[in-house]
C-alpha cells in the first residue's frame, strides 16, 4: 500500500498546530491567594507585586472596614473582595494559599481556619508570641498535611544565601564559634508606622513583647540556619525600657546570648538605634564572614597576614529575592525546603523556643536552659 507523502506532511502539521493550540490553552493557572489581616506595614509586599503571574488575589480579610478600604484604593485592587469574617472569605473564594499580614497573635486563628481546609499558609515574622501557640500551628500543619512558612526580610538576602554557602558548602571558616547579630532602628513610632500596625507592634499581647520579639527573631531564625536545624541548650537575655513615654508596654532594647554546646550567638534587637541596620558576622576557627547589609560582605580567612576581601553578593547567590515566588515553588512543589530552611516550620518552632526562653530569661534574671 502506497502512501502519499504530501497527507503524511499535512498530518504531522495539523499534530503540530493542535499541540501548540493546546498547550496556549493551558498555561500554568495562577495560585488563588487570599489575605488574613491587612495591619502590618509589611502589606505592601503582597499588594505591591501585581506584575506578578504566579498568584491570583481572590480574596482578602480586614475587620477594619477603614483601613482595607483605603487600601483598596492605594493598591488599586477590586473592593469586592473585602471580606469582613475570615471563615465566611474562605468558603466563598476557595483560596489555595493565604498570605497573613494581621498581628503575630492573630497567626494561630488563621491557621486555624487554613489548615483544615487544606490551605497553604506563610505568615510574617514570627511564627508565633508563644511555644503554646507555635505547638498548636505545628500540630495543624502536619495533621492537614499543608505547607506553613514563615516570611524574614533577610531570608531572601543574597548575602544570606552566601554567607550560608560559604560556611556550610565551602567550610570557609571552619567550624562556628560565634554569630553576632544586629537587628534594628531608631523605633516604629519613630520611622512613621502606621498607627494600624503601631497599635498592635507595641502591645505585649498582640506582638509578644518589644524589639525583643520584633527584632529578636532575625537572629534566632539566622542562627538556627546556619547551626542546620541544631537547638540551643540555653538563652540568657537582657531587655530594657528606655523610652517608656513611648512604649509603655514593652522593651525597646535586647540583647540575647544563645549557647550551643560548641558555639554561641549574641543577638542584638533594638528600636534605639540612630539608623536601621540588619547585618551580621560570623567568626569561626579558621575565618570570619560579615554581611554588612544585604549585598555587601567583608571576608577574612588562613594566616595571621591575611588580608580582608570584600564581596558584593548578587542575585546569582540568592535563590529567590522575592517571598511569594519562594512560596508558589514550594506549593507546587518545584522545590523542596529543608528542615532547616529559613521558611520552614522547623526552623520557625525553634525561633519561638529562643524567644520565648529570652522573655522569661529577661523576666526573671536567670539563664533559661531549653529541654530537649
Amino acid at each position: 500500500m502506497r502512501i502519499n507523502k504530501n497527507v503524511i506532511v499535512v498530518f504531522i502539521l495539523l499534530l503540530m498546530i493542535g499541540s501548540k493550540t493546546q498547550a496556549q490553552s493551558n498555561p500554568e493557572k495562577p495560585i488563588r491567594l487570599a489575605i488574613s489581616g491587612m495591619t502590618h506595614g509589611h502589606i505592601s509586599f503582597i499588594l505591591g507585586r501585581k506584575d506578578k503571574k504566579d498568584f491570583q488575589l481572590v480574596g482578602v480579610y480586614e475587620p477594619n472596614a477603614d483601613l482595607a478600604q483605603r487600601l483598596a484604593k492605594q493598591y488599586k485592587f477590586d473592593p469586592k473582595l473585602i471580606y469582613h469574617n475570615l471563615e465566611n472569605m474562605l468558603e466563598q473564594v476557595k483560596p489555595e494559599a493565604v498570605v497573613a499580614f494581621g498581628s503575630v497573635f492573630e497567626h494561630l486563628a488563621t491557621v486555624e481556619a487554613c489548615a483544615p481546609r487544606g490551605i497553604n499558609v506563610m505568615v510574617e515574622k514570627p511564627l508565633a508570641t508563644t511555644i503554646e501557640h507555635a505547638k498548636r500551628m505545628v500540630e495543624l500543619a502536619e495533621k492537614n498535611h499543608i505547607h506553613l512558612l514563615t516570611d524574614f526580610e533577610t531570608s531572601w538576602y543574597p548575602t544570606t544565601e552566601k554567607s550560608f554557602q560559604l560556611v556550610n558548602d565551602s567550610n570557609y571558616i571552619g567550624n562556628i564559634k560565634k554569630v553576632v547579630v544586629h537587628d534594628g532602628h531608631q523605633g516604629p513610632k519613630e520611622i512613621g508606622c502606621e498607627k494600624e500596625f503601631l497599635d498592635w507592634l507595641t502591645d505585649p499581647v498582640q506582638n509578644g513583647g518589644g524589639a525583643l520579639i520584633d527584632f529578636g527573631c532575625y537572629g534566632a531564625n539566622l542562627m538556627t540556619y546556619l547551626m542546620k536545624g541544631e537547638a540551643p541548650v540555653s538563652v540568657t537575655a537582657v531587655t530594657r525600657q528606655l523610652k517608656p513615654e513611648i512604649y509603655p508596654k514593652v522593651d525597646d532594647e535586647a540583647t540575647i546570648i544563645v549557647s550551643y554546646p560548641n558555639a554561641q550567638c549574641i543577638i542584638q534587637a533594638s528600636w534605639n538605634w540612630p539608623f536601621g541596620r540588619k547585618d551580621m558576622e560570623i567568626y569561626g576557627d579558621s575565618g570570619y564572614i560579615v554581611a554588612v547589609n544585604n549585598k555587601e560582605m567583608r571576608m577574612r580567612k588562613g594566616t595571621m597576614q591575611a588580608e580582608q576581601t570584600k564581596h558584593i553578593a548578587s542575585r546569582n547567590n540568592a535563590a529567590y529575592e522575592d517571598p511569594f515566588c519562594y512560596f508558589a515553588d514550594v506549593i507546587s512543589g518545584k522545590i523542596k525546603m529543608t528542615s532547616y530552611d529559613p521558611y520552614s516550620l522547623t526552623n520557625n518552632f525553634i525561633v519561638v523556643q529562643i524567644l520565648d526562653a529570652a522573655r522569661e530569661s529577661a523576666k526573671t534574671g536567670k539563664t533559661v536552659i531549653l529541654k530537649k
